[in-house]
């Protein structure tokens, strides 16, 4: 997997780096395509406020072809890393799960078109 960090109005450390390396084992896990790349973008919101959801972190995934992306914001920097996680990972899944969906509803159909029991033009009344 392929990754690129950006730091906006924050400075990037590396236990920033090596948190965020840690979570996205996770998706490396569920995403068994070597040619994924992945931006990710981690910031303050804004300068001058101190409490409520000021960090923000987005990540944008390629894989296969497709484009996933998750933002979340949060109080903490690691909360909102946590947050996007848990979302790409989601999206992902889901997305999986369709794809299996299609083949297995589409190799049925074959199924039955083999058998002799697919109509394609029956109306059902």
């Amino acid at each position: 997997m392929k990754t690129n960090i950006k730091a906006t109005n924050i400075e990037l450390t590396s236990e920033i780096t090596d948190y965020l390396n840690k979570k996205l084992i996770a998706l490396e896990k569920v995403v068994t395509d070597q040619n994924m790349f992945c931006q990710i973008e981690l910031g303050r919101t804004t300068a001058h406020h101190a409490h409520g959801d000021v960090f923000r972190a987005e990540i944008n995934c390629n894989v296969g072809g497709k484009d996933f992306r998750a933002v979340s914001e949060s109080d903490t920097l690691y909360a909102a890393i946590d947050a996007m996680k848990d979302e790409i990972i989601e999206g992902v899944k889901s997305f999986k799960s369709k794809r299996m969906t299609l083949i297995r509803r589409g190799g049925a159909t074959v199924k039955n078109i083999i058998k002799g029991f697919y109509k394609p033009f029956r109306k059902s009344r």
